[in-house]
C-alpha cells in the first residue's frame, strides 16, 4: 500500500467517525433544549442508529456487493447525508426532525461497513495494517467531542452548530470517497439469498450452549447500554459539567488504552473472566453516574466515564474474537453480521424503547430529573445479566495466546 493512499484511508476514517461523533453524542441535548422534545421522544430518535443497523445489512448485500464499487457507493450516500444534516438545522420541531434523522441513518449506517471493505481491498495483511487506519476513527470521535467542548456549544445552546459540523465533513468525505482506489462489487452476478445477508448460515453456533448463552447476553447488555448513549449528555449537562461533549471523549481515549492492553489481560483471564468483567464494569459505571456529581463525588462522574474502555473492549471486542475463532473460515462473516445484527441492531432498538420512557418516569421539573434512580436501573440490568452469564457460561472453550496476540486476528485457538 503506497503512502498516498494511506493518506486516503486514513483521512477516509477519520472523517467517517468524525462525522458520527460531531452530533450523535449531544444530540439527546439539543432535542431537549432546543427542540424541546420529551424523554420518550429522545429515546426514539436514538432508536434509529438501532433501525440503521439492521437495515444496513440489506443495502450492502443487496446492493454495494453485487451491482456498484464500495467507495462510489460510499460518496453518493456521504453527499446525500450531508444533504439531510444540514436540512435538520432548519427544522424547529421533533415530529419533522424525526423522519430526517431515520432517513439519514439508515443512509450513514451502511457506510460503516463501506469503509472497511475499502480499507481491506487494499491490504496484503489487514491483522497489521488495518488497525493503524481504524485508530483515526476513534481519534476523529474523540477531536469531535473535544471541538463542541471546546466551542463550548452546549452551554451556549448552539448545539445545532453541530449538525452543520457534521454536514461539511460529510460533504468533504463524500467528495474524498470518489478519489479512494476502485473496490468493485465483491459478489457481483452471484445470488444472494436473506439468509446470506443476515448472516443465519452462523445460527448453528447457537447450539453451543456456552455461546448460546454469550449470544444472549450480549443483547441484553445492549439493552442498559442504550442508557448510556442515549441520556449521558444531557445528565453531564443537567448535572452541570462543564464542555460535557469533551469531556465524554475520555472514554474513547480510555477505549484506545485498554485496547492495546488487551492482548495482556485476554492471556491472563481467558474469554469467560474478560466478557464478566466487561459486564461488571458496566455495572459499576451506572452506580457511579448514580451517585455522582460535581461536587466531592466528580470523580465518580469521570470514572464512569473513563470505564468506557472496559466495557467496549472487554466484552464487544472479546466477544468478537471469541465469535470468530468458534465460527472457523466459513462462517466468520456470516457471525460476525449476525451478532452485530443482534446487538447493535435488536438489543440497543429494544434499550432504546425503554429508556427513553424510564427516564420521563424519574423527571421531577422541566429541567430535573432523579438521576439516581435512572441510573440504578440499567445498573440492575447489568448485573442480572452478569449473574445469569457467570452461572451458565462454562468456561470449557480455553485460548491458547502466543506471542504476537493483536485485537484484530489474535493467535489464538479455542477448543470446542
Amino acid at each position: 500500500m503506497t503512502a498516498g493512499i494511506r493518506v486516503k484511508l486514513s483521512a477516509m476514517m477519520f472523517l467517517e467517525f468524525f462525522i458520527w461523533g460531531a452530533w450523535f453524542v449531544t444530540m439527546g441535548t439539543y432535542l431537549t433544549k432546543t427542540l424541546h422534545a420529551t424523554d420518550v421522544q429522545n429515546g426514539v430518535a436514538y432508536a434509529t442508529q438501532s433501525l440503521g443497523a439492521i437495515l444496513a445489512p440489506f443495502i450492502i448485500g443487496l446492493i454495494a456487493d453485487r451491482y456498484f464499487s464500495a467507495q462510489k457507493i460510499l460518496g453518493v450516500l456521504h453527499l446525500i447525508g450531508a444533504g439531510l444534516l444540514y436540512y435538520t438545522t432548519t427544522i424547529s420541531n421533533f415530529d419533522s426532525f424525526y423522519p430526517i434523522i431515520l432517513i439519514y441513518m439508515i443512509i450513514y449506517m451502511p457506510t460503516l461497513a463501506l469503509v472497511n471493505s475499502v480499507s481491506f481491498k487494499q491490504m496484503k495483511d489487514p491483522s497489521k495494517e488495518f488497525p493503524p487506519i481504524r485508530v483515526l476513527g476513534t481519534l476523529g470521535w474523540i477531536i469531535a467531542g473535544l471541538t463542541i467542548g471546546w466551542l463550548g456549544w452546549e452551554n451556549k445552546g448552539s448545539l445545532v452548530l453541530t449538525f452543520q459540523m457534521a454536514a461539511v465533513a460529510s460533504l468533504i468525505l463524500g467528495l474524498l470517497s470518489f478519489t479512494l482506489p476502485d473496490t468493485p462489487p465483491a459478489k457481483k452476478g452471484q445470488k444472494t439469498t436473506f439468509a446470506d445477508i443476515i448472516g443465519l448460515d452462523s445460527i448453528g453456533l447457537l447450539k453451543n450452549k456456552s455461546y448460546l448463552t454469550f449470544f444472549l447476553a450480549s443483547v441484553a447488555i445492549c439493552v442498559p447500554l442504550a442508557f448510556y448513549y442515549n441520556f449521558t449528555n444531557p445528565y453531564l449537562n443537567e448535572i452541570g459539567v462543564k464542555a460535557a461533549a469533551g469531556v465524554q471523549s475520555m472514554g474513547q481515549i480510555s477505549e484506545l488504552l485498554f485496547m492495546f492492553l488487551m492482548p495482556l489481560f485476554f492471556v491472563r483471564l481467558g474469554v469467560k473472566k474478560m466478557l464478566a468483567v466487561g459486564m461488571l464494569a458496566w455495572v459499576l459505571r451506572y452506580i457511579l453516574f448514580a451517585y455522582g456529581n460535581v461536587g466531592l463525588n466528580y470523580w465518580m462522574v469521570i470514572g464512569g466515564i473513563v470505564l468506557h474502555g472496559v466495557c467496549y473492549d472487554f466484552f464487544f471486542v472479546t466477544g468478537q474474537i471469541y465469535t470468530d475463532k468458534l465460527a472457523g473460515d466459513k462462517f466468520k462473516s456470516a457471525a460476525q453480521g449476525f451478532i452485530t445484527l443482534a446487538t447493535y441492531g435488536v438489543g440497543m432498538l429494544i434499550g432504546s424503547y425503554i429508556s427513553g420512557p424510564i427516564v420521563n418516569k424519574y423527571k421531577i421539573s422541566d429541567t430535573a430529573h432523579n438521576w439516581q434512580s435512572i441510573w440504578l436501573i440499567p445498573a440492575s440490568i447489568a448485573a442480572v445479566v452478569l449473574i445469569v452469564f457467570v452461572l451458565f457460561f462454562k468456561d470449557k472453550n480455553h485460548t491458547e495466546t502466543q506471542p504476537g496476540l493483536n485485537i484484530q486476528e489474535p493467535s489464538a485457538s479455542t477448543e470446542i
